[in-house]
């Protein structure tokens, strides 16, 4: 494991950084305009984003690549760029990282799905491998494989990841099932984990999909059947259309609340996912390491 990343695991709890879309939205991103492919036509406005959660406080910063493997960039006729989006997403947060901060490329679902033969393992392994060795080329510490549903597709990305030879961290959104306890495809936090660890994964977590109130049981339910440490990024609340724009009500110093939970539950790295900003990271900062 990455001598830094082991060192930074001694701090923990660990804050990561916030949202990428909705940051990236605000600075002039248009509706279905394909995010990753910005880092090449809109650099400073990503390295922007990346500079401001570094700024907030955060130890770890993500890339501007969740959606850069060839299945996703295909719909945008960017497939043939993916070893230079994610090259360049790992650049950009390496430059704002300004040595203050560890990078780790985000990497997320494909859009495939396996069960219906939509590609096959190998034409899936291959893409996030493709993908992962972009990330790595642009100087990405570790690998962050989030928003997974799926825990066959989530194993061949952290396969796929673990060749590199940098850490790898896989996510899952629960955002199903009557308590909000399972993926899409009905994984519960034991069986998520449970993928984690045969696959190889180095962290285990969970991301998206609901408020942070719900993150504390899912956390403490990972920590139970796991010695992994356990990665949590919580959206801000749940995204509501007003007036035509996407609005999440819950506010900086109501999501900072409840991480005292989320630390008490077993959280070793804490962010934000969908709607959080630099700001939320700032309120959590203290919440983490109070003055």
């Amino acid at each position: 494991m990455n001598p830094l990343f082991e060192s930074l695991l001694k701090e923990s709890p660990v804050l990561v950084d916030g949202a990428w879309g909705t940051q990236l939205q605000s600075r002039g991103l248009p509706p279905g305009t394909c995010p990753d492919g910005w880092s090449l036509s809109h650099p400073d406005a990503v390295e922007s984003v990346a500079r401001t959660y570094v700024e907030a406080g955060s130890r770890i910063i993500l890339t501007n690549t969740f959606g850069a493997n060839r299945f996703v960039l295909e719909g945008h006729g960017l497939a043939g760029d993916v070893e230079r989006i994610n090259r360049v997403g790992s650049e950009i947060s390496k430059r704002a990282a300004m040595d203050r901060a560890l990078v780790f490329g985000s990497v997320g679902p494909t859009g495939k799905m396996l069960m219906m033969e939509e590609c096959t393992e190998g034409e899936m392994f291959e893409a996030f491998a493709a993908q992962v060795a972009g990330l790595v080329a642009g100087g990405a510490d570790g690998i962050v494989i989030e928003t997974m549903t799926d825990p066959a597709e989530a194993a061949l990305a952290v396969k796929a990841a673990k060749a590199s030879g940098v850490p790898v961290v896989v996510s899952f959104v629960f955002d199903s099932g009557e308590g909000l306890d399972r993926t899409m495809m009905g994984t519960t936090p034991e069986q998520a984990v449970a993928v984690a660890m045969e696959s190889g994964a180095d962290v285990v977590g969970a991301n998206c999909g609901q408020g942070i109130e719900g993150f504390a049981s899912l956390c403490s339910r990972m920590k139970a059947a796991t010695e992994l440490p356990i990665w949590i990024k919580a959206n801000a609340g749940l995204p509501e259309l007003v007036d035509g724009a996407t609005v999440y009500r819950t506010t900086a110093a109501q999501f900072a609340d409840q991480v005292p939970a989320l630390i008490e539950a077993g959280a070793s790295f804490v962010g934000g996912c969908c709607g959080t900003t630099p700001e939320f990271i700032r309120e959590t900062a203290i919440r983490i390491r109070p003055v």
